[in-house]
């Protein structure tokens, strides 16, 4: 049987949580921990190997780039992390510095690999990491609104005290400020967000889903003003998408992936439903919107290829 090598470039809060995560899913035969930090990426190794008596077969260990040789998966969360009063766009000229020094050692090690790009911005680095790496579009995918997404099935499913697994419902565009709640296609047991309140829940107020809507937006921040980041729930966002690719379950997940013109848009990368599998992302699903909601997830795509177009020159400028 083949084994299965993910590697993790990053051994911040986000990258060890996702080692964490995907060895307690037993998606991996080997994991390895890269980071400038040598010391932390060995740490972080040795505190999950610990726990291998109770977990399935993983090697977990710590290395440098040429240890990720020949990987799966190159899951990236290495970057300057968001700190408290930065939207994740502010990220984007520090992060697109460091990546420019990761990804030649990341495909040149591993040039057949998926590339999961985690790091903030989300969308924009991995529009990045697809320019550097030179990889087919479908092997660079970006984390995407996964977790916006599950945020918002967990805030209907605690109104409407139901599984979140039962809430039916996307976040498309930036996974940042300018993300949208596609309320059109909502849908709880195949009733809209109306039906559902008329005939079960009789408590919904007009403000609904423009109070859901911002606390989704909200979440990072507010959780960041709390306890200075957010990992658990990317951990196991990531942990999801790598399941869905090492499965070829073909499943669909608001990645990011590049647009070439669905919805109207082109050249960027962006959260939209797509199918997930084993040769990474199989097509972009280019589903029905309200005109409303395609005229914001436009917007939302001119404000990355905004941010996108200073960062180059600034990167470009300062070479």
């Amino acid at each position: 049987m083949s084994r299965t090598k993910i590697s993790i470039i990053g051994a911040g809060a986000v990258g060890s949580t996702t080692a964490y995560a995907l060895t307690l899913a037993g998606l991996a035969s080997e994991l390895v921990i890269v980071d400038i930090n040598k010391d932390k990426a060995e740490g972080e190794a040795m505190d999950i190997a610990d726990g291998g008596a109770f977990v399935k077969p993983v090697e977990v260990r710590s290395g440098d780039y040429e240890d990720t040789k020949d990987s799966n998966i190159v899951v990236i969360t290495a970057g300057a992390a968001q700190q408290p009063g930065e939207t994740r766009l502010d990220l984007v000229g520090k992060n697109y510095r460091i990546f420019s020094s990761i990804i030649p050692q990341v495909t040149k090690y591993s040039p057949n690999a998926i590339l999961l790009v985690v790091s903030n911005p989300a969308d924009v680095l991995a529009y990045i990491t697809y320019k550097l790496s030179g990889f087919p579009k479908e092997r660079v995918i970006g984390s995407g609104t996964v977790l916006d997404t599950s945020r918002l099935r967990t805030e209907l499913a605690d109104h409407f005290g139901i599984d979140a697994r039962n809430v039916h419902t996307y976040i498309m565009g930036e996974h940042g400020d300018s993300e949208v709640a596609t309320w059109s296609i909502t849908n709880i047991a195949g009733m809209s967000i109306q039906e559902y309140c008329d005939s079960h829940c009789q408590t919904c107020e007009d403000t609904l889903k423009e109070e859901i809507h911002h606390k989704v937006v909200r979440a990072a921040y507010e959780i960041i003003n709390r306890k200075g980041a957010t990992f658990y729930a990317i951990g196991v966002a990531v942990k999801r998408i790598v399941e869905a690719i090492l499965r070829d379950e073909n499943s669909i997940l608001t990645v990011s992936a590049l647009l070439e013109g669905e919805y109207g848009v082109e050249d960027i990368y962006l959260g939209v439903p797509c199918i997930v599998g084993s040769t990474g992302v199989k097509q972009v699903l280019n589903i029905p919107l309200a005109k409303d909601e395609l005229e914001l997830f436009q917007s939302s795509a001119k404000t990355l290829k905004s941010v996108l177009q200073n960062a180059e020159k600034e990167f470009n400028a300062n070479k």
